[in-house]
């Protein structure tokens, strides 16, 4: 009886597994952010966004405050490291400010994105960040290698 609950629980796992893999592996994001994608317009457009929106409670150079934690370097990255991109997004859309989610656009909160995004080193390329979430889950935000 013991060795058929155990066979049958050791099946149970592997057939999760699978499922569990085929599902990640169907999903897995296309890109990086290591790649570039943002631009220096995007840049400048985002750091002005971050100033004016957010620095208040993240502090102007993005170390984080007394409310709000920093958004560079190894606190960053612990949170966001093997997300994407729009996971970012939908958490600035959803949460951003707290007292006035809907205070940031789509378009102000990819421009945004850019500036933590750049704030953490990672390079500026030739395309600036779509708006479309479908996109922006392609992203991976992932160390530098």
């Amino acid at each position: 009886m013991k060795v058929r609950v155990f066979v049958v629980g050791a099946i149970i796992l592997m057939t999760a597994g699978v499922f569990r893999a085929g599902a990640g592996s169907q999903s897995a994001p296309a890109r990086s952010v290591l790649e570039g994608v943002f631009t220096e317009e995007q840049l400048k457009r985002g750091s002005a966004q971050f100033a004016e929106k957010c620095s208040e409670c993240h502090g102007q150079d993005l170390s984080g405050g007394e409310i709000a934690p920093g958004l560079f370097g190894s606190t960053f990255m612990s949170s966001w490291s093997g997300l994407t991109v729009g996971d970012l997004s939908e958490r600035i859309r959803l949460s951003m400010p707290p007292a006035n989610p809907e205070r940031v656009n789509r378009q102000q909160n990819v421009d945004i994105i850019s500036a933590i995004l750049n704030a953490n080193g990672f390079p500026a390329g030739k395309a600036e960040l779509e708006t479309r979430l479908e996109l922006l889950r392609q992203i991976k935000i992932e160390a530098k290698k």
